[in-house]
């Protein structure tokens, strides 16, 4: 397993200033580079790769020369929005990064599952939590079966046409927000669609991440690693779900926090653990999200932690078998 780095945390610099700020981290191997969409595209110009193999060698050996390889290529966004321009932008998006990754050698693309309206006459998403009053559960049905499930049919087909496989990022507000939900949408769509595991969405609402990755197995193709602080005593008086501004961040439920600053080494541990036991062995791509840490405190802490935790050896065949 290797510790890696989605680089959005550095978009105020381009390429050549991205080699030199990942350099200061030795041990950080893979990078997870955005194209688009919420992660933005300050590291790589898609449309010059696309058009010139030149190009596209030169990236590919400034990235070798540094010691690094490309984990994944990221264009979070939402393909089923239920405004058609910005849905069939993120579309296009997700289908372009599909034929950058098939350029690169690259096997995963990583976004979001989206979310639509609920129904044909919204024009903001509507993320449905309850199944009641009886309005939620028909939204719900018109939304994965009318949209979600033919949307994602055909884009898990067309990446699979180039060799790319697409890990949804399970996210609160999107209609893939946990184990569930990624299953059955993988169910409804094929095994090239799979997740991009994120324990910090999924511990805030209350889940174990262990039991989760159990329960996905194959399914996970691609790791974030980040943190998320729970704050018990807001917790007992509000619940988690939270939708105050981090300009409240002493008041939230929960924070997102650099690796080791919301779950300790042992918690770390066990993940690590149980990715192993699911058969995963690909890379732990830290996402840096922490407003109470600078960018060199945050990578600094993480890499420090996944360094002691990751199993980068693969296991050989014990004694006893």
């Amino acid at each position: 397993m290797q510790i890696g780095l989605f680089t959005p945390v550095f978009n105020s610099v381009d390429f050549d200033g991205l080699l030199r700020e990942v350099a200061k981290y030795p041990a950080i191997r893979m990078l997870e580079i955005g194209t688009g969409g919420w992660p933005g595209a300050s590291h790589i110009n898609m449309a010059e790769m696309l058009s010139s193999r030149e190009r596209l060698r030169e990236y590919r050996a400034r990235l070798q020369d540094a010691g690094l390889s490309i984990s994944a290529f990221s264009c979070h966004g939402n393909p089923v929005h239920p405004r058609r321009e910005i849905a069939e932008r993120d579309a296009t998006l997700l289908r372009d990064t599909v034929r950058l990754a098939e350029a690169f050698e690259v096997p995963v693309v990583v976004t979001f599952s989206g979310c639509p309206g609920g129904g044909p006459q919204d024009a903001t998403p509507n993320w449905i939590t309850a199944a009641w009053p009886p309005e939620y559960a028909e939204a719900s049905r018109w939304q994965w079966e009318e949209r979600l499930i033919p949307y994602w049919r055909d884009a898990v087909t067309d990446a699979q046409q180039h060799g790319v496989r697409v890990a949804l990022e399970a996210h609160p507000g999107f209609c893939v927000y946990n184990t569930e939900t990624l299953l059955r949408l993988r169910g409804a769509t094929g095994n090239g669609l799979g997740i991009n595991l994120d324990p910090s969405h999924l511990w805030w609402q209350g889940m174990d991440i262990p039991s989760v990755i159990s329960a996905l197995g194959e399914a996970i193709f691609h790791v974030h690693a980040k943190d998320v602080a729970l704050a018990p005593s807001k917790i007992a008086r509000n619940g988690v779900l939270d939708t105050k501004s981090y300009a409240e961040m002493a008041e939230r439920s929960w924070l997102f926090r650099t690796v080791g600053w919301g779950h300790g080494e042992l918690e770390w541990k066990a993940i690590v653990s149980a990715l192993r036991l699911a058969g995963y062995d690909y890379v732990l791509s830290i996402e840096h999200e922490d407003a109470l840490a600078s960018i060199h405190e945050g990578l600094s802490s993480a890499t420090a932690m996944l360094s002691r935790v990751v199993l980068t050896e693969p296991p050989v065949e014990a004694w006893w078998t």
